[in-house]
């Protein structure tokens, strides 16, 4: 530490008094970051900026002594905070919620996952391929998987946020809620009404998104769920609706379903319509099997709630339910940033237009996660904001999302990468294709659970992988080879001759590769 004095002056004024504003001279060591001091006088409930501030639009190849102001305190958030303070600069969050960590840990993937785990348990203990196991109907009490759900949340939100706060000097968060005053201030009013400024060389916009409720007649006026009090419902509802036919509205439908609901689905289109056709309609058909109502190019015409029960009025005639969940997609959290004040360009439905840079229209302002134009997936999140920094403290970070992996939650489970068939065909690439039904995986047939396929997608006369799409029990476990096949400009016949471990699922890349050549139907085991 050094023994230097660090002296800075500070304009000063109480928000909560008439207090003439003053100047106050603070001295300390070398080693207390200034954005430490600002942070501290602001929740003090006082103004505070550096009296002699260097410029701005001139810091250097250096992050020493830059700050760097964050909305938000999710995994975009902390993983920008966490590479810009490595680099040296002085990091300061800002959260309007109750809560620290975003929508992940909270309210999306890491709830959503452990109800979709139990009860998939509880699925497997009445629906399952094995002679010599009696099947069983399992208790289900939804109040204790809820409160253990909800302390492996507390946990997680503990060590991957709490923790790194107190481990990381140079992160402060102030309770607030941030908003542009101009292009390098945010004003933040505090949980007790007060005021306070906060200037900073770089800003990002973390601020994530919320559920989106569509405009349908008489639904605002319903006690509905979305995703948030659907995840932390102690009820099972005995007839549940849903209203969306894409990743949150499917997971969660096929969780109560299996949870003892009877599940309605009512989808503007098809199921998963961004994918390739042929998911959605085996999905459709699993769904069904599994004992769900499966409505496509759906909409309620009105919603109403009489006190006991929800009734949806339908092209299908009337549909009464219990419990109705609305997942129809989020929206960004950015109408109440005052984004025109730092001159930054929305598109119409609220997100921020960034470049592969995370930069936004304005140059030192940075956004990242699902407030932006980019997919909605926590890791894009965290990639784009961790990339935000580096470019924020001197760096040159670019993300490219030519083979992002997605996964859909659902059992079988959905998995993407690269390019579809009709997209293949809408950038004019002579492509070919081949599709795997899973009875021609040995493992699926070992498993007594062929329900599924694996395609693949590539350019014609030998050239390289474009994309595949998994529908299978472990489809997440599989994506990330053929994600790594793409991204390594691999062509069919080069999979095909990998070697994969037998049994396992993901050997199904390798003979849906073979498929381009040979009839796999007429290979023996383990044929390389």
């Amino acid at each position: 530490m050094s023994e230097e004095c660090f002296v800075a002056e500070y304009i000063v004024t109480n928000n909560r008094s008439s207090i003439v504003a003053a100047t106050a001279r603070v001295e300390t060591t070398g080693a207390t970051p200034t954005n430490r001091l600002l942070a501290t006088v602001v929740a003090a409930g006082y103004q505070a900026n550096l009296s002699n501030e260097q410029d701005r639009t001139n810091v250097g190849d250096t992050a020493g002594g830059l700050r760097v102001a964050i909305i938000g305190s999710g995994s975009a958030a902390f993983a920008a905070a966490i590479r810009a303070a490595d680099a040296g600069a002085q990091v300061t969050l800002f959260e309007g919620g109750d809560v620290i960590g975003g929508t992940c840990v909270n309210v999306g993937c890491v709830p959503s996952k452990i109800m979709i785990r139990a009860a998939h348990i509880a699925h497997l203990q009445t629906h399952h391929a094995f002679d010599g196991i009696a099947p069983n109907q399992p208790s289900i009490d939804r109040g204790a998987l809820v409160r253990q759900q909800q302390a492996r949340v507390e946990e997680l939100r503990q060590a991957k946020y709490q923790d790194v706060l107190e481990n990381y000097p140079g992160i402060h968060l102030i309770r607030g809620w941030a908003r542009f005053a101009d292009p390098h201030t945010l004003t933040v009013t505090r949980p007790d009404g007060s005021e306070n400024s906060f200037a900073a060389d770089r800003i990002l916009i973390a601020s994530g998104a919320r559920p989106a409720i569509p405009d349908i007649p008489g639904l605002r006026d319903t006690p509905y769920w979305t995703s948030t009090e659907a995840l932390v419902a102690e009820e099972i509802p005995k007839r549940l609706a849903v209203i969306g036919g894409s990743v949150v509205a499917l997971e969660l439908a096929q969780a109560f379903l299996r949870l003892g609901s009877e599940v309605t689905i009512l989808a503007r289109s098809t199921l998963l319509s961004k994918e390739d056709p042929e998911i959605g309609k085996a999905l459709a058909g699993i769904f069904e099997e599994e004992g769900a109502r499966v409505l496509r190019h759906s909409v309620p015409d009105a919603i109403a709630h009489d006190g006991k029960a929800f009734i949806l009025t339908t092209r299908h005639g009337e549909i009464r339910a219990d419990r109705l969940l609305v997942a129809t997609g989020r929206q960004p959290n950015t109408e109440r940033l005052a984004l025109d004040k730092a001159g930054v360009d929305i598109g119409g439905n609220g997100t921020i237009a960034i470049d592969n840079r995370m930069r936004t229209s304005v140059e030192h302002i940075f956004a990242a996660g699902d407030c932006t134009d980019q997919p909605q997936f926590v890791y894009v999140a965290a990639a784009a904001a961790t990339r935000a920094a580096v470019n924020m403290t001197g760096g040159d970070a670019v993300l490219d999302l030519t083979t992002m992996p997605a996964v859909v939650f659902t059992d079988p489970q959905v998995a993407t990468v690269g390019l579809s068939e009709d997209q293949v065909r809408a950038q004019g690439i002579e492509a070919e294709s081949r599709t795997l039904p899973l009875e021609h995986v040995p493992r699926a047939l070992a498993n007594f659970d062929t329900r599924g396929f694996i395609k693949l997608v590539a350019a014609r006369d030998g050239g390289p992988i474009l994309g595949c799409q998994v529908l299978a029990a472990e489809g997440g476990e599989i994506i990330q080879t053929a994600a790594l096949a793409i991204r390594n400009r691999m062509t069919i016949q080069e999979l095909a001759d990998q070697l994969f471990p037998y049994l396992t699922m993901v050997e199904g890349l390798k003979l849906c590769a073979q498929t381009f050549t040979r009839d796999v139907k007429q290979l023996s085991c383990c044929a390389g």
